[in-house]
């Protein structure tokens, strides 16, 4: 006789009631059953839509790191925090991770996610000076500028959108809230204008960027289109009156499809006319909220004082430092974003990969203070350089709170305090939060700035 083999049951499971006790840090709800059998009380479930402090309904799905994923049937007892969804698309689109979430209850919870950032790097109260408190800055929805959609090829018309919540399906969003109006249109245009280009079932991105001389469009598409599909852009560019439109992946420089003007930003008081595709603060507001901080924390130069920005992109912070009179040197790995700052003539750039090759030693001899905003990733090997031989001022950007946490700590570790931390959100409903801190050595004689955040106030 054979061993008896126990097959997983096609049967849903059944309902769990579970209480909500936090959020994790992509705003899940983290649930625990109530009056569970013994050996299942500690189970966390993870739970999209719940709130803190509510009793659900939920059914339990897979398993997922130490818990499991479940979906939510109802809400027995809701939040005090909770409010309708303002987009249709909410439940489903994952565009968007928090918008049953009071706003106000949003700004503490990403202030509350770098909190616990740093704390689990042993980053406490005492490391931090003394200062008045900030509030989260946040900025308003319906500000994006620059956006990236996915498209997918349909007979009749197109879809346009974002990937679904915990999954790969895609949801059209033609009522996006995120983004500025001239985006919300131009979504609208390529779903009538693909079908012409893309084959039904294919997948499309299409990256928008609003600039100053009219929206910049560059479209990554499954292969090349033929004359027809060429011709159907060429007239949606000139029917949308777009400043460009370019077809290639993000990484390569991207073949012109029509040019009518060249986009053009303003940072600085300095005109750039950026690639196709760059990277770019995502909104405006959110642009100027960034570098006001990173201003405020390097304070007025001295002399002729030398600043560096590095993975500075294509002169969000290196334009405004050189205007208030620092000189700059800049720094990223991006070919493109180099050659069109370095057409301002106003600072000194560099293509150089930070992540092989840090600026360190006699390298940063001569400077009074770095800005260093990289990808999620961070600067680690950045970070250790500046931790050995930096200067009396460093300026942490950045939209990861753990690997700026890591940074953080390495910078500690090697000789500076931290002054301040400003929790910056500009990605409206989503669990995404940025952060800028003022680090600066323990034996250099720098005063701490009056507006100073105490970010556990």
């Amino acid at each position: 006789m054979g061993k008896r083999i126990n097959r997983p049951s096609n049967r849903p499971a059944r309902p769990i009631l579970a209480k909500v006790a936090s959020l994790g840090d992509r705003g899940d709800g983290i649930a625990r059953p109530i009056d569970a059998p013994e050996g299942k009380a500690d189970r966390l479930y993870y739970l999209p839509g719940a709130l803190p402090g509510e009793t659900v309904q939920l059914r339990p799905g897979v398993r997922k790191g130490d818990g499991w994923e479940a979906d939510l049937l109802s809400i027995e007892t809701p939040s005090p925090d909770r409010v309708a969804p303002p987009c249709p698309q909410a439940e489903h689109c994952g565009g968007c991770d928090l918008q049953h979430l009071a706003p106000t209850a949003i700004a503490r919870w990403k202030r509350d996610k770098v909190v616990r950032a740093l704390a689990h790097r042993g980053i406490q109260e005492s490391d931090i000076a003394e200062g008045a408190a900030r509030a989260v800055l946040t900025t308003p929805p319906g500000t994006r500028r620059r956006l990236s959609a996915t498209l997918r090829g349909r007979a009749k018309r197109a879809l346009c959108g974002f990937r679904e919540r915990g999954g790969h399906g895609l949801v059209d969003a033609p009522h996006c809230l995120l983004a500025r109006p001239a985006l919300v249109a131009l979504m609208d245009a390529l779903r009538d204008t693909l079908p012409k280009v893309l084959a039904p079932g294919a997948e499309a991105t299409a990256l928008m960027t609003e600039t100053e001389t009219g929206v910049d469009l560059r479209l990554s598409l499954p292969e090349m289109p033929d004359l027809k599909g060429r011709e159907a852009l060429a007239a949606l560019a000139d029917r949308m009156d777009l400043a460009r439109l370019s077809l290639g992946a993000e990484e390569s420089p991207g073949e012109p499809i029509s040019a009518r003007r060249a986009p053009r930003l303003t940072l600085g008081g300095q005109a750039i006319n950026p690639p196709p595709g760059p990277f770019l603060q995502p909104s405006l507001e959110g642009e100027a909220a960034l570098t006001s901080l990173v201003l405020e924390a390097l304070g007025e130069p001295k002399g002729k004082a030398r600043v560096a920005d590095l993975f500075c992109g294509l002169g969000t912070f290196a334009l405004p430092l050189r205007e208030r009179g620092f000189l700059v040197t800049a720094m990223d790995v991006t070919p493109e974003a180099i050659a069109a700052l370095n057409r301002t003539t106003r600072v000194q750039s560099t293509v150089r990969d930070l992540f092989k090759t840090p600026l360190a030693g006699e390298e940063l001899a001569d400077l009074v203070g770095v800005v260093v905003d990289p990808p999620r990733a961070g600067a680690r090997a950045q970070c250790e350089a500046l931790a050995g031989d930096g200067p009396a001022v460093v300026v942490l950007v950045s939209c990861a709170p753990a690997t700026f946490a890591r940074d953080v700590r390495t910078l500690l570790d090697g000789g500076y305090r931290l002054d301040w931390v400003a929790p910056v959100d500009q990605f409206p409903w989503s669990h995404h939060v940025e952060v800028v801190a003022r680090l600066t050595r323990l034996e250099a004689d720098i005063p701490t700035k009056d507006k100073v955040i105490n970010w556990l106030g």
